[in-house]
């Protein structure tokens, strides 16, 4: 792998893809998965142990059979994450702990918090590999996350997404960690490439940090989408690109500001001063409970293409274009129609 040409998706990625992948695939007796998956995240013993159920499982929640399945349920999940039987992919994905323990944490902030409203969710294929496009705002990277929830929970065939993300994300304790485990990796065209073929549904931000930390005065304003090193990949896997619009995470940390020294003494690539942080301290850190749409549009097909149209550099400037023209017009078509951006 060390001599595999690493094709990044924007300026803000690493160019170390080699030094950020796990090796084959494993269970979790292998190094480094143990015990402390479990124990290092707040809450998570509590959602085990009361064994949370799946959307749609269709059981009454207060049923005296319902409370003995998820007792039940959750009693085996803390016996297999003890004795480490479950696996994780070479990435380092853990479906198990993903579906049972990280989806149940976000899910409040998803359903009661942001209330987020999904659109076109069946455009995303419901087998095969197929890369999601989407736009990057909100200082963090919360709609990643809340698009992640979005697929999980909404799709028909309950997919999964595998978002690929910076090379900050995977040098950060803890966040390293739980990335790995919920799907996420290097945002480089090897590791996207390898999962498309295998059929799975990935997730990529083009915009970078250029989109997340951008002043709040260009929201909804698609920062540069990079030198199209997504599409080079869709077109090597031949899977369809769904342009994916997102609105709503723009407003949750209005950025007034950037602290651009103290950011570079902290080695991050903006500081955000918004109206709350850092004055009200780390009660200026929660985000504003504003009113979310995802939109996912019709996909964009690849298969069509010759093998050697990865390599024609026009090609991919218009297909990087469509995708980015599909994605602003829908976002401003959502802004048009939305009452509020609290309601």
């Amino acid at each position: 792998m060390a001599d595999a040409k690493v094709i990044p998706f924007d300026d803000d990625r690493s160019r170390g893809a080699g030094a950020q992948r796990l090796g084959r695939r494993r269970t979790a007796g292998g190094p480094g998965v143990g015990e402390s998956d479990v124990s290092a995240l707040p809450g998570v013993a509590a959602e085990a142990a009361a064994g949370t159920p799946s959307p749609d499982s269709g059981e009454p929640a207060g049923s005296a059979e319902g409370w003995d399945r998820r007792i039940a349920d959750g009693l085996a999940f803390l016996r297999r994450r003890l004795t480490g039987q479950y696996e994780v992919d070479e990435f380092g994905y853990d479906e198990e702990l993903t579906d049972q323990v990280l989806m149940s944490l976000l899910r409040p902030l998803y359903e009661r918090y942001f209330r987020v409203e999904v659109k076109g969710i069946e455009n995303i294929p419901s087998e095969g590999g197929a890369l999601v496009v989407a736009n990057h705002s909100g200082t963090l990277p919360l709609d990643g996350l809340m698009m992640q929830v979005a697929v999980h929970d909404r799709h028909p065939a309950g997919r999964h997404l595998r978002l690929l993300a910076a090379d900050l994300v995977f040098m950060l304790p803890v966040v390293n960690e739980l990335a790995r485990k919920a799907g996420h990796t290097l945002a480089c065209a090897e590791d996207a490439e390898q999962l498309l073929r295998r059929g799975e549904v990935v997730g990529v931000m083009p915009e970078g940090f250029k989109g997340i930390g951008k002043p709040f005065g260009e929201r909804y304003k698609l920062q540069r989408f990079g030198r199209g090193g997504f599409v080079s990949t869709a077109l090597r896997a031949g899977a369809p690109i769904v342009p994916c619009s997102i609105v709503g995470a723009e407003e949750i940390y209005p950025m007034i500001g950037n602290a651009k020294t103290l950011a570079r003494l902290l080695g991050i690539p903006y500081f955000p001063i918004t109206p709350t942080f850092p004055w009200l301290g780390p009660l200026g850190a929660v985000p504003l409970p504003t009113k979310w749409t995802i939109q996912f549009g019709e996909p964009i097909e690849t298969s069509g293409y010759p093998a050697e149209a990865a390599e024609d550099p026009m090609l991919m400037f218009n297909l990087t274009d469509q995708v980015r023209e599909q994605i602003q017009h829908t976002l401003y078509k959502l802004l048009v129609q939305r009452r509020s951006v609290f309601f």
